[in-house]
Parts: C-alpha cells; sequence; structure tokens
C-alpha cells in the first residue's frame, strides 16, 4: 500500500531507541519506543467476546506500538523482529535493512506466537489468510460487524493477499503498514480491496501436521527438482490434503518416496519434513 505521509522522526534516534528497547524478542514494550505520529488511539482489546488466546494476540501485538516497519521483517527462523529488506517496487524501504522490526505478516506471525505458543501462523499475508488454524471466514460485504478482537483483517484482489492486520474491535486494527511508518492503531479500511476476515483457533484444523528441520522448501511437483515455492525456517504446522508416492528424496539419514500436497500453499513437502511415520496415518492418497 503506498499513501502521502509525514516523516515519522529521525532514522538514527530512532534506531538506537529501538535497539536498547529489544532486549530480546519479547522484551519490547510501547514505552520504550516513541509512538507513530497520528496513531488513531489506544491499542488494546477494545470489544468483548475474543478467545483468551485471541485477546493475548491482541495485546502481544499492542506492545510493539512504535516499532518499525521493515519490509520482511519478523521472519526469522523464531518469530521476533529482524532487520529488513529493501522492496525493490517501494524506495521508502531504502533504509529497511538498517531497522529492526516487522512488516505485517511478521507482526501477525509474533502476536500469534506469543499468544498460542509455537510458531502457528508463519508465513505471508496469504498463506495467513489461509492457515490451518482459520476456522471462520468473513467476507468484505460484512464489514466489521461480525469480527472479534484478534481476528486477521487482509487487502488483495483475484486471490493474492498483499496485507493483513489485527482487529481489536470497535472499528480499529493494529498494523505495520508500510515502510516509513511504525506499527500503529488505525481505522479500518473497507473501501478499495478489502478481501474479508478471518478467525484463528487455538486448536489444530482436521489434518494438520508438524513439520521439523530448518531451511525445508516445498515444491510445485512432488519432486525436488520441481521450481521451489515456500521455504519454512522452522518447524511449523501445515494442513495435508492428500499424499503420494513419488520422487525418492534422501535426507538427514532417511529415505522416503512419499511427499504430502498443501493446499494453502499450492505445494508439495517430501514427508521427510512431517512429524510421524514415512506413510502418514489418516491422510488419503492423492489421486
Amino acid at each position: 500500500m503506498r499513501m502521502r505521509r509525514t516523516a515519522v522522526g529521525a532514522a538514527a534516534v530512532a534506531a538506537v531507541t529501538l535497539l536498547a528497547a529489544w532486549g530480546g524478542v519479547h522484551g519490547a514494550s510501547a514505552a520504550a519506543v516513541p509512538k507513530a505520529a497520528g496513531a488513531a488511539g489506544a491499542c488494546d482489546v477494545l470489544a468483548p467476546g475474543a478467545s483468551a488466546v485471541a485477546e493475548a494476540a491482541v495485546r502481544a501485538a499492542c506492545e510493539q506500538i512504535g516499532v518499525w516497519y521493515t519490509w520482511g521483517g519478523g521472519h526469522g527462523p523464531q518469530p521476533g523482529p529482524t532487520y529488513g529488506q529493501v522492496d525493490p517496487s517501494d524506495p521508502d524501504s531504502e533504509h529497511d535493512p538498517e531497522r529492526l522490526g516487522f512488516d505485517c505478516s511478521g507482526l501477525v506471525r509474533y502476536a500469534y506466537a506469543r499468544a498460542a505458543g509455537g510458531d502457528p501462523l508463519p508465513g505471508n499475508a496469504y498463506h495467513q489468510f489461509h492457515a490451518p488454524q482459520v476456522k471462520q471466514r468473513f467476507s468484505a460485504a460484512q464489514g466489521t460487524a461480525p469480527l472479534l478482537p484478534g481476528d486477521l483483517l487482509a487487502w488483495g484482489s483475484g486471490g493474492s493477499v498483499h496485507h493483513i492486520a489485527i482487529y481489536l474491535g470497535a472499528g480499529k486494527m493494529v498494523e505495520a503498514r508500510e515502510s516509513g511508518t511504525r506499527i500503529t492503531v488505525s481505522d479500518v479500511r473497507l473501501g478499495g480491496d478489502y478481501a474479508g476476515a478471518v478467525r484463528i483457533s487455538a486448536a489444530a484444523a482436521p489434518g494438520t501436521f508438524s513439520t521439523w528441520g530448518t531451511d525445508v522448501w516445498t515444491h510445485k511437483e512432488p519432486s525436488t527438482t520441481s521450481p521451489r515455492v515456500h521455504r519454512f525456517p522452522g518447524p511449523t504446522t501445515v494442513r495435508i490434503e492428500c499424499q503420494k508416492h513419488a520422487e525418492p528424496v534422501t535426507a538427514e539419514g532417511y529415505t522416503n518416496d512419499a511427499w504430502s500436497y498443501l493446499p494453502e500453499y499450492g505445494a508439495w513437502i517430501t514427508n521427510i519434513y512431517i512429524k510421524g511415520p514415512a506413510w502418514l496415518d489418516g491422510v488419503r492418497t492423492c489421486p
């Protein structure tokens, strides 16, 4: 998303302040870093009815008010702030490699990891919007009326999702919006390409399995020579639709020819990196 905005402050001073505030992954607080100019209001659970996990996710995200948006931030091996990258399409991201912070999905990942434990929502905004942990969906036409704090709001069109934020209640959300800004509270934007919202369940969806290993790639086809689709930097949970026998793979001392299809990613992963037997129990065979 691109828009006109005012300057947030001197980058050098902000960077030093932020680094001092982050004694560790869980150490930053709103008081430790100056709030973004024009923050829309208090960041907290602003309506009743949400689950304890959802409320905890809201509060974890709210602790990061004032932390830099940084493109690619928050996608390290473990949930938490990381230095960003330059987005070739956005000149405002020039200083993101110098800024410790989160992009939109990095913030969502961190908030739900703090709330639920583990790392339930890795991946980008698209992956989170289609995650196995989604238990309920709301269309754009429904607006905010059925939403509860902790629900994830998404923007995109044509099947893509390019931005995601966490609902607070009362028409407000907390978001890491774009380079050059800081995490802030905003009014929910229902116009444009608002795509709807999802509600996250703390319980695993049927067909959900845990992965293991680091820097594990999924592939377009059940073969290591097919194009790579998505990298899992560390263990996570995935929903498996079906499995099949295909190219044998040897890794970490194991050999297996079974591959599983991950519908949320539109990709395949070798069963070597899925916890469980070589051929997963209770998962149907792909056609």
